[in-house]
């Protein structure tokens, strides 16, 4: 697989992300447009990954 490297790449950012958003969504008071922020990028991530398999 030509593109595995960089999705593994994408996979653990994507993973990252759900981690921080998790935590910021659990406080308290979240941050809305911290928890947007990081919803948009990784559904960002989401999308490159499938763009990459397809692409296989």
């Amino acid at each position: 697989m030509l593109h595995a490297p960089r999705v593994r790449a994408l996979e653990t950012r994507h993973a990252e992300l759900e981690l921080r958003i998790a935590s910021e969504g659990s406080r308290p008071r979240p941050d809305d447009q911290a928890l947007q922020r990081l919803k948009r990028e990784k559904l960002q991530l989401k999308e490159e990954m499938e763009k990459l398999r397809r692409a296989n």
